[in-house]
């Protein structure tokens, strides 16, 4: 529309990523710089900066600040050596326990005013959430604090600026009657940070689907990763482009007689209308408030003779002609001015914008909003609980219900999170019976490919060179490289797999090598090796709920002799934090070293724990850091 002034919550304006820790206690700020002029800092070590945060700082003559806090904080991964030089990716231990997550793009100079900065760095941001909130009003932070309450790693991203920041106070939300709407935001913000969430200072300008969830991009060019979307990005007021009513919007300048309504009671109110329907309905709701409201036609279409009738019924007087603009003096409203130039006095004014949804980042999901029935705006058409067409994106407030209200706005968030969080649980549920079944495994090894590299496991391999050659047992033995590698070396070896085409894969590969295994197929939450026969028991990345792991666990236990190895081995819980690994979202099948060790009688076992990290490469062949859960067990001699 071009002869609108458009007034929204600026989404689409620059995010203030530096912000005072008490507003922003969990947000990330990573600001990197060189200081050519200045002593260097060398290495801050694991502890907290004098913010109260965990931080790293990284190399002499730079400074970073991360942070590394709990669910769903950023830590610094490292900065490019393109700015620092060598060195520059010594971080420290307190942010490698942290999320691994980095920010992307910060330059201190834009949010700071002037310094002697050089170009800022750019670092990777790598976690992916379970969901990821794209709006911080009312509806995006009470779906991100009903999320989080049900254990979800939820980001909230918001650069700010609600749509109602203009007016003075909220009013129709039970127990916050009056709040203004910057304290309102920043409560729900706190409470999505005291249930472990992240605020993020910024505005989301796109969002694709992508084989592991969506990938949304910033407007400081970093992205985030996250299983499902909540979109509550509000709408746009596209206001009559008459003089004066951009800059008194909010004030007394308004539109909703239940937002505004009371505090204009007994004051001369002007309706400027623009759409008639919508115009009618605002004069006989603000007649409920004061004796004096006057209807201006202004450009919206003729009365009808009952609309007419309606208002002369309740004695308000229609003025024809277009309005130019409104008079205001002591910074008050006094009347609005006709073209002819004619002043009507009144000391309110209640205007129909067009109510327009920001829903420009889902058109990269294939999502158009759709007419209103009334014509006074456009939205996102969803289901009751917030749906829409496109799996996975779910939305809320104002972007999808124009007319909602703060507080009806806020209880379409915790629906849709609801409904958010059974989805994800109904997927999580799907998922883990399909890894748990054999008919996966029979599938994956009869794909024709080589499902893993051949080599053995490398905690296998670290445990067992010193040993000497006995019987061993390989539990979960895949496609035999461990089975091999241990037969090659003098083991008599027994390789157990629920899989037949794993078997027959793995004996080929021992054919190949010219060494004797014995191949088994069991399923092993319900086979009992014989006891005591073996001098080294292996299972590896066996990931099973726990009262089948400890139970599996305990009758391998029994299958070692005395003086033998217990070795298991494991994917640690720390691997889903790295979002490009895409691991199975199943933290329950997942396990530490010290959780499984538990299971064994210390009295009979000396126990060894470790999470040791190892280099890797993701799926797209980016370096990455594995982290293994590897548990060592001895079972100590009789007498």
């Amino acid at each position: 529309m071009p002869a609108d002034r458009r007034h929204a919550g600026d989404r689409g304006g620059r995010s203030e990523l530096v912000a005072s820790a008490n507003a922003y206690r969990a947000t990330v700020t990573v600001l990197v710089a060189l200081l050519p002029d200045r002593p260097p800092f060398g290495v801050l070590e694991a502890g907290t900066t004098p913010l109260g945060l965990g931080g790293a700082i990284a190399r002499p003559g730079a400074v970073a600040a991360g942070v590394g806090f709990g669910l769903g904080a950023f830590t610094v991964l490292g900065v490019r050596e393109r700015a620092l030089g060598k060195g520059a990716e010594r971080i420290s231990a307190d942010a490698r326990a942290g999320l691994r997550t980095g920010v992307r793009v910060c330059d201190f100079r834009k949010f700071c005013g002037p310094s002697p900065f050089p170009e800022p760095i750019v670092v990777s941001m790598t976690q992916n959430f379970d969901v990821a909130v794209l709006g911080g009003g009312a509806a995006g932070l009470s779906g991100a604090v009903s999320l989080c309450r049900s254990r979800r790693s939820v980001v909230v991203v918001d650069a700010g600026s609600p749509r109602n920041a203009p007016t003075d106070a909220v009013h129709g939300f039970l127990s916050r009657e009056g709040i203004s709407p910057v304290e309102l935001a920043k409560i729900g913000r706190a409470e999505v940070e005291r249930y472990g969430g992240l605020v993020l200072p910024a505005t989301a300008v796109a969002a694709r689907r992508t084989d592991r969830g969506f990938e949304v991009t910033l407007d400081h060019g970093q992205t985030i990763t996250a299983r499902r979307l909540l979109v509550t990005t509000g709408l746009t007021d596209e206001l009559p482009d008459v003089p004066g009513v951009a800059e008194r919007w909010g004030r007394d300048v308004v539109h909703c007689p239940h937002c505004h309504g009371w505090e204009l009671r007994d004051r001369a109110v002007g309706v400027l209308a623009t759409h008639t329907e919508w115009a009618m309905r605002q004069a006989l709701m603000f007649r409920q408030q004061t004796p004096e409201v006057t209807f201006f036609q202004h450009t919206a279409p003729a009365l009808t003779e009952q609309q007419a009738a309606q208002l002369s019924a309740w004695g308000i007087p229609v003025v024809t002609g277009s309005v130019a603009s409104l008079e205001v003096a002591d910074d008050r409203i006094t009347g609005l001015r006709l073209a002819d130039g004619t002043v009507v006095a009144c000391s309110a004014v209640t205007v129909a914008p067009r109510l327009v949804a920001n829903s420009a980042l889902l058109k990269g999901l294939g999502l158009e909003p759709a007419a209103h029935p009334m014509g006074v705006g456009e939205s996102i058409a969803a289901d009751p609980t917030g749906l829409t067409e496109v799996p996975g994106v779910w939305v809320a407030g104002n972007v999808t219900d124009v007319m909602a209200q703060v507080m009806s706005s806020a209880a379409g968030g915790a629906s849709a999170a609801a409904a958010i969080n059974a989805d994800l649980i109904a997927e999580d549920t799907e998922l883990t019976l399909r890894v748990l079944s054999r008919d996966h495994w029979e599938e994956r090894y009869e794909s024709g490919k080589r499902v893993w590299s051949g080599k053995p496991n490398p905690q296998l391999v670290a445990t067992a060179t010193d040993l000497p050659p006995g019987t061993a047992l390989d539990v979960g033995s895949g496609e035999g490289a461990d089975s091999v590698w241990l037969a090659s070396r003098g083991w008599k070896v027994t390789g157990v797999d629920v899989a037949q085409a794993a078997l027959d894969r793995a004996a080929r590969h021992a054919d190949e090598a010219g060494v004797d295994v014995t191949w088994q197929r069991a399923d092993v939450t319900a086979w009992q090796p014989a006891p005591a026969q073996f001098d080294l028991v292996s299972a590896q990345y066996l990931h099973l709920p726990r009262p089948a792991r400890e139970a599996l666990i305990r009758r391998l236990a029994t299958a070692v002799r005395p003086g033998g190895t217990l070795l298991i081995v494991g994917h640690h819980p720390a691997d889903l934090k790295v979002a490009t690994l895409r691991r199975p979202p199943l933290p329950h099948l997942m396990f530490t070293a010290e959780e499984i060790a538990g299971v064994l009688d210390p009295a009979e076992w000396d126990l060894t724990t470790a999470a040791p990290e190892r280099p890797a490469t993701d799926p797209d062949g980016q370096p990455i850091t594995r982290t293994d859960a590897v548990l060592r067990a001895v079972r100590r001699a009789a007498g």
